[in-house]
């Protein structure tokens, strides 16, 4: 089942758990939506995704380590969009990358985030893998386009106050995106319809983002009520002494913190990990068919088809009934 393109990141995966979760979903929920997503495809696709899921589903935190471990300085504004630092409805956004280059420095848009317009052009980089028929690139960008896509479904990636640092609410940020779905993410349900494709993608990520975003000030409002409920005493986790247990300098907030935060929610993380689950689908689908609807398959050899085939059908029925093999039980 494993890619043999596994081999080109693996020292870098290795150590995925020693860098800060600053982007998306963290690489609990990075890794469980790009494998969701696989069996969401028509079989047309499934099966030639199956056989890389284990390469599809590790690369899923690629972009993160790219910024971090290399410090790409043009890799953070592609995982953000400060929408209020715009001052327009979005509606009045510039729509693609053409046009916001257009109007906005460079400068400005490295600060404010680049996240929707990003997106599109790694979709168009991944329809032209399509149509010339490139394994690798095709396998790469899914993965690529998958973390972006993932992020443009945080809410806290469409807003200035990315970490509650305006409010008095700092380390929600990662208390959302990381610690809720890898304390409660083994009950969520990974099912979702079948891709379906996007007539306009522009158009789909602008919408995406405008719900994204919808959601920051519940988020927000709902910490503010659980903070009022605790202390320094109780908010964060203790170590032996009675000191906060730090990670990448921030307080762990305390399993029952992060309970009560996520029962207040009402199930918005689980939602939003699905929305992106569906949608990383949807795009794959549509970059597949407008790039021709190649026979994917056929890149692969026939033996490896045939040596996936039981564990193939075993993952997917289990999916179908919401659960996710080989990942379920994953602590990052």
């Amino acid at each position: 089942m494993k890619s043999k393109l596994i081999a080109a990141v693996f020292i870098m995966l290795f150590i995925t758990g020693s860098i800060p979760l600053l982007y998306g979903w963290g690489a609990w929920g990075h890794k469980h939506i790009n494998r969701a997503a696989v069996f969401a495809l028509p079989e047309a696709m499934r099966k030639f995704y199956y056989n890389h899921i284990d390469f599809i589903t590790e690369s899923a935190v690629i972009p993160d380590l790219r910024r971090a471990l290399l410090n790409d300085k043009n890799e953070s504004p592609r995982h953000f969009i400060d929408i209020e630092d715009f001052h327009s409805p979005i509606s009045e956004i510039p729509k693609t990358s053409k046009e916001a280059n257009e109007k906005y420095e460079n400068s400005f848009l490295n600060k404010e985030g680049i996240l929707p317009w990003y997106i599109q052009d790694v979709m168009e980089k991944l329809t032209m893998a399509f149509k010339r028929k490139n394994k690798s690139e095709i396998l790469f960008l899914s993965a690529e386009v998958a973390h972006y896509i993932g992020d443009a479904h945080m809410p806290l990636h469409t807003a200035s106050n990315y970490n509650g640092q305006f409010t008095n609410q700092k380390g929600v940020h990662a208390l959302w995106e990381s610690q809720i779905p890898e304390l409660f993410g083994n009950n969520y349900n990974f099912k979702t319809a079948n891709a379906s494709y996007i007539k306009d993608v522009t158009a789909e990520t602008w919408k995406i983002v405008a719900h994204t975003h919808s959601l920051e000030d519940m988020l927000l409002a709902d910490e503010k009520k659980v903070r009022k409920n605790f202390t320094s005493d109780n908010m964060y986790e203790k170590d032996a002494s009675g000191k906060n247990i730090l990670s990448y300098n921030q307080p762990v907030f305390s399993a029952e913190y992060a309970r009560q935060f996520n029962d207040s929610l009402h199930g918005m993380v689980e939602k939003q990990l699905q929305l992106s689950i569906q949608d990383v689908a949807d795009y794959w689908y549509t970059a597949w068919v407008n790039g021709g609807s190649p026979d994917l398959i056929t890149l692969d050899d026939a033996h490896l088809t045939k040596q996936n085939k039981k564990n193939y059908n075993l993952e997917y029925k289990a999916w179908k009934k919401g659960n996710l093999l080989n990942l379920s039980n994953e602590k990052e």
